[in-house]
């Protein structure tokens, strides 16, 4: 992928490429409510020129359908320096296809897209083309899935804390929809005994508990000073979120799900979470996700990003109230296998390549086809 210069530079965006590509996990994974075995990755080239920019989301494979067949005929032909206008268009063109879900993924995927190509095709990273509020984005290693054994969650844990030095970690709890309480308790006592006091340990149950059961876990762990309780209970369920928050010493975070502004306004307004979750392969790109910070900003708070490390760190750099990237197992792994450009955790924060326009990754193509699925679709 290569950035052009000159009078010359194109001015419309005259190919839209969709792929699905499907990654085995390294072993079998589970949280509270759900467990996998392998990781769909829809990816979206958008091209002007000789310029490509990169996107992708992470979900059903059916987004790529969504991309042909409704985001194509909006984006092809449009202004490849006007995104904004663009994401609006796509919005409108997807209203009787409902956004919540993957045609939020699917939005996602092609505004990163088209923002890496702005950016390649003025030469600049996105970092200094959105304006860089801080040189780094603090980030905390996330996995612990329920269905690892101890001496697993033990490797892992003492990876990030130990080996990167990152102070921050996270586990997966609410094992069985909240029905081995046992067992999540002796999973938050062996994560803190493995990273030591001085390691941020946080909490993720994927909302299996009710409030209550949530609220008896963490006067149950006290003595294992949990900081951040995701999701105690379901997203959707804010009075619950609400009540958990205002029992327990942990801050409460929420937010991974949200496809649109009003999803983030309704969960601040009701007080609650302590800290947004906003997830730029889900909640509309990279437009949306400054416009869902400046939401949570009016109402005194943080924003936190989910998953995809490396598409969050740019825009991270340039969020005023941003307090840190989730560092994710499986696609820190699956973009370590497929990009060429990702960044290094170690000390707690990554640091965008500057140097580099865009987001500063590229498709590895060899192996990105070595998980191409069937269903993989390409239009022009």
């Amino acid at each position: 992928m290569s950035g052009t210069s000159g009078s010359r530079r194109p001015r419309a965006v005259e190919e839209l490429r969709c792929r699905v590509l499907t990654i085995p996990t390294d072993q079998h994974e589970a949280d509270g409510t759900l467990e996998w075995a392998s990781t769909t990755m829809v990816v979206v080239e958008a091209r002007s020129g000789d310029t490509v920019g990169l996107g992708w989301t992470y979900g059903p494979s059916a987004c790529a359908q969504v991309v042909a067949d409704q985001l194509r005929p909006v984006v092809v032909n449009a202004d490849p320096m006007a995104v904004p206008g663009t994401w609006s268009a796509m919005v409108r063109a997807t209203r009787n296809a409902t956004r919540p879900g993957l045609v939020g993924y699917a939005i996602s995927a092609v505004d990163v897209a088209l923002w890496d190509l702005k950016a390649r095709l003025l030469g600049v990273s996105l970092a200094d083309l959105f304006g860089a509020v801080r040189p780094e984005a603090p980030v905390y290693g996330s996995g612990g899935f329920t269905s690892y054994d101890d001496a697993r969650t033990v490797e892992q844990l003492s990876g990030w804390a130990l080996e990167q030095r990152i102070p921050r970690v996270k586990i997966k709890i609410g094992e069985d929809w909240g029905g081995r309480i046992d067992r999540d308790e002796h999973r938050i006592r062996l994560a803190r005994r493995t990273v030591g006091e001085g390691t941020e340990l946080f909490v993720d149950a994927n909302g299996a508990y009710t409030a209550k059961q949530a609220v008896r876990l963490m006067r149950a762990v006290a003595d294992a000073d949990v900081r951040w309780f995701e999701e105690p209970v379901s997203s959707d369920h804010l009075a619950g979120l609400a009540e958990v928050r205002s029992m327990v010493d942990a801050d409460v975070a929420a937010g991974e799900y949200g496809t649109d502004l009003f999803y983030f306004a309704r969960m601040c307004a009701a007080g609650a979470v302590d800290c947004l979750q906003v997830d730029v392969t889900r909640a509309g790109g990279y437009t949306a996700w400054f416009r869902a910070a400046a939401v949570a900003e009016a109402h005194g708070l943080q924003v936190s990003g989910h998953c995809a490390p490396h598409l969050h760190a740019p825009a991270a750099v340039a969020t005023q109230n941003f307090r840190h990237q989730e560092w994710f197992h499986d696609h820190v792994r699956i973009e370590s296998m497929l990009l060429h450009g990702t960044l290094d955790p170690s000390g707690g924060a990554v640091r965008p390549d500057r140097s580099r326009p865009g987001h500063g990754l590229v498709l590895d193509q060899d192996a990105a086809a070595r998980f191409d699925a069937a269903t993989a679709a390409s239009t022009r």
